[in-house]
Order: C-alpha cells, then sequence, then structure tokens
C-alpha cells in the first residue's frame, strides 16, 4: 500500500488523521500502532511517515482536527455573536454525553505525562488554545463586555481548567441538573462583566 491511485495528497492526510483520532480515542496513545493507522486509512507506512514525522506528531495534528472544540465551532457558526454569550453557551455544553472522539483530549494529556514528544507539542497546542481564548477575552473587554481589570491570561487558563475538567468528569460519571448549571455559569459570567466582580442589588448571596 503507498499512495492511493486517484486521491490526493490532501485528502490521503485527511484519512490518516481521522483513521488516527479514531484509533487513539478508543485505544489510546500507548494501545495504538502507527502500522493499525496506517492499515485503516489503507496506505503504507511510508506514505504516513511522508505526512508526519513520528506518533506523537500525528497524535496531536488529530487533536487539532477531530478534537472537541465547542468554542470553535459557536463562534463559527455565530461570529457576530457577544463574547460573552459564547462562553456561556460553551459552558453550558460541557456536561454533555461525548463520543469517542469528545475524549481525544483526555488521551493526549495521559500520553503528553509519559511521552515528551508529545509534552513538547501539547504545550503548543494548550498554548495555542490559551492565546485563543485570551484574545476573545480582550475583545470582549474593548467592547465593554468584560471587566476590563481582569486578567486575561489568567481567565484563559480558568476557561481550559474548566473545558479539560469537563472531559475528565463527564455526565456519565457526575451527573449535575442543567438548570443548575447554566445558572452558576451566568452567575459567574455576569460577576466578570462588572467593574471589580461587584455584586448588585437582588444578585444571590
Amino acid at each position: 500500500m503507498g499512495r492511493i491511485a486517484g486521491v490526493t495528497a490532501a485528502e490521503t492526510r485527511d484519512r490518516l488523521l481521522r483513521a488516527a483520532a479514531d484509533a487513539f480515542a478508543r485505544h489510546g496513545y500507548e494501545g495504538t500502532r502507527v502500522a493499525d493507522i496506517a492499515s485503516a486509512a489503507g496506505v503504507s507506512n511510508g506514505a504516513l511517515y511522508s505526512h508526519f514525522g513520528s506518533k506523537a506528531e500525528l497524535l496531536v495534528a488529530a487533536l487539532r482536527t477531530h478534537g472537541r472544540q465547542l468554542l470553535a465551532e459557536l463562534l463559527a457558526a455565530e461570529p457576530d455573536r457577544p463574547i460573552a454569550d459564547l462562553l456561556l453557551a460553551a459552558g453550558r455544553c460541557l456536561p454533555e454525553r461525548r463520543d469517542d472522539l469528545g475524549h481525544l483530549i483526555v488521551e493526549a494529556l495521559v500520553a503528553a505525562r509519559r511521552d515528551r514528544d508529545v509534552a513538547r507539542l501539547m504545550r503548543d497546542y494548550m498554548g495555542e488554545r490559551a492565546d485563543r481564548l485570551a484574545g476573545l477575552i480582550r475583545l470582549a473587554q474593548a467592547g465593554g463586555e468584560a471587566d476590563p481589570a481582569l486578567p486575561p491570561d489568567a481567565l484563559a487558563h480558568f476557561c481550559l481548567l474548566l473545558a479539560i475538567g469537563g472531559a475528565l468528569v463527564p455526565r456519565e460519571l457526575h451527573p449535575v441538573d442543567d438548570g443548575e448549571w447554566a445558572a452558576l455559569l451566568a452567575r459567574i459570567v455576569a460577576d466578570l462583566a462588572r467593574p471589580g466582580g461587584t455584586r448588585q442589588t437582588g444578585d444571590m448571596p
């Protein structure tokens, strides 16, 4: 199996990323062989390595392409929606049940603890996500949606922790009432929008 006749290099790459995402999500990083990914994609090991330099690189590329990224999806669907509303909508989705690909981030984080190459690539990946979040927070501050005194990088880190925690503790492990979760997030977002997080008359104690 070399390059598949009639299939472009971009299509071959897409097939490899899909096969890798499925394999890593189901079997974990250590339980997945490069040969299995190549076979599932219908190409040779050599063809795989012509697109990706290592198994670690393939893992993080699969995460970038097929990992769950709620905020990016919401932003693409409604680019003019207020940023605070986007963050709130993304947060409300965190307790939802996930398929295997929804847990790909968990597999990548576990692999990063044991493999230095994965850790290096995951630092870049997490840094990119944090930078995008911090950029959105700065836009919210500039538009008057968020307290300008908030530290964007620290708040972006908090959002990452919340998203990863949602993947680590899904609804089937610890259910939460949708209404209570939404109310809590709305309270947090409302407080972040006020200078100094000051409480208004009528707020919950």
